[in-house]
């Protein structure tokens, strides 16, 4: 990664208008793909990358702003209130009268009554978007359903179709320079990594651990935190995909998982420590983690397909799980772009049976995990595909297990 933070004036870094054309272009690839005549959004990071607009977190799975795009039309946003008055001002990239006032209905938080006025005038006027752009009569490719929203859409006479199928086939192949945003992100990553493992001690409490990433990382600019897992001691094995106020004691093994979104685009990166000292019952099932990563990292290459990649991986019982469901999560790989998971998913429990090809320009991670006893080791790297091979953009060292606060 050669790019500073910053957007400036004497170099060539992010263009964003670049990523914004290329990113509607590809919804309206697979909007004919699909046979959709538009899509609805009311998903966060489908608006986002539809519209290049976004608004604070609180507004996630509310429904209170969407997006509606015709085949052949220009994007409309749906903006909550007076944040479509900043958005004309300072969003040039769409037509100002594009950009209008939304009036949600709460996701049905309201008088039932106002509940249906409020979603059949907003799908009214979707349908007056449609009809102007000669669409109406096509199937509405939709990615959040609401049942307030269904009904209207059903007395509107709208045909809904599955909106998912196309957006994540849309962002399932990154452009340059959104591969430059996600090098970006997992780089703030690498440096949260170099902070936290100073802080990490006996008598830090997880939920601590958690509290300095997140701090860390906002006053560095990221946008978003998906979640952070951090996890120590006999609660590592099995895997408990959270955290909570247990203390930190001499001997542990403590994982954490960062998922963190700069400019928009996501994380997930894993890494695991010993605390003052590791035992060899560690270092041998953090090896097992390691090497099972390894391996599936160094088949990566445009032309293979993810069972190539799931085949490298333990099986369940070979785990100790009784299948492939019991044992999910714990070596699995995923699409990472806008949003935390995207196409490509990569498992055992399907990825054999239904291969997918691996291609330039996708971005997934490959995660791994081995527990024995009251010990659990997790490792997590983030792969960007390259038209020869693979390039590896988290940096923080995992080779062996990193020993802290020693003494």
């Amino acid at each position: 990664m050669t790019l500073g933070m910053m957007a400036t004036d004497v170099e060539n870094r992010i263009d964003f208008d670049a990523m914004r054309n290329y990113r509607l272009n590809r919804a309206r690839q697979m909007m004919e793909k699909y046979l959709l005549g538009s899509l609805l959004c009311f998903d966060e990071d489908n608006i986002r990358y539809i519209t290049g607009t976004t608004l604070a977190e609180w507004t996630r799975g509310k429904f209170f702003r969407w997006c509606v795009l015709p085949r052949e039309g220009d994007p409309v946003l749906y903006e909550v209130g007076t944040a479509a008055v900043w958005k004309q001002r300072l969003c040039p990239w769409l037509k100002p009268e594009n950009i209008r006032p939304s009036l949600p209905w709460h996701r049905g938080a309201n008088v039932h009554e106002i509940n249906v006025e409020t979603a059949g005038a907003a799908i009214a006027e979707i349908k007056a978007v449609l009809e102007e752009n000669k669409v109406a009569d096509m199937p509405v490719g939709l990615d959040l359903p609401e049942l307030y929203m269904l009904d209207a859409l059903r007395d509107a006479n709208l045909q809904v179709a599955n909106g998912y199928n196309a957006m994540f086939d849309a962002r399932e192949i990154k452009c340059p320079d959104e591969l430059k945003v996600i090098e970006l992100s997992a780089s703030l990553v690498d440096g949260v990594y170099a902070q936290i493992v100073d802080f990490i001690k006996p008598g830090i409490k997880e939920n601590e651990v958690v509290a300095q990433i997140m701090a860390w990382l906002t006053e560095r600019g990221v946008d978003r935190i998906s979640g952070i897992n951090c996890v120590s001691g006999p609660r590592s094995n099995p895997h408990p995909h959270d955290y909570s106020d247990r203390l930190i004691r001499p001997g542990d093994l403590v994982f954490i998982d960062i998922m963190s979104h700069y400019l928009g685009y996501a994380t997930c990166y894993y890494r695991t420590f010993a605390i003052t000292r590791a035992t060899q019952n560690q270092k041998d099932i953090y090896k097992k983690a390691y090497d099972w990563l390894q391996a599936s990292i160094d088949v990566v290459r445009p032309g293979i397909t993810t069972a190539d990649i799931a085949s490298t991986w333990p099986s369940a019982k070979d785990m100790g799980y009784q299948d492939e469901k019991q044992a999910f999560g714990l070596a699995v790989g995923h699409g990472l772009g806008l949003s935390h998971h995207e196409k490509p998913w990569i498992s055992r429990a399907y990825s054999l049976k239904h291969p997918q090809p691996v291609v330039e320009g996708m971005h997934f991670a490959l995660e791994t995990f081995c527990g024995e006893g009251e010990d659990g080791a997790r490792i997590e790297s983030q792969l960007i595909v390259t038209k020869d091979g693979h390039k590896v953009i988290t940096k923080w060292p995992c080779e062996e297990l990193m020993v802290l606060a020693p003494r």
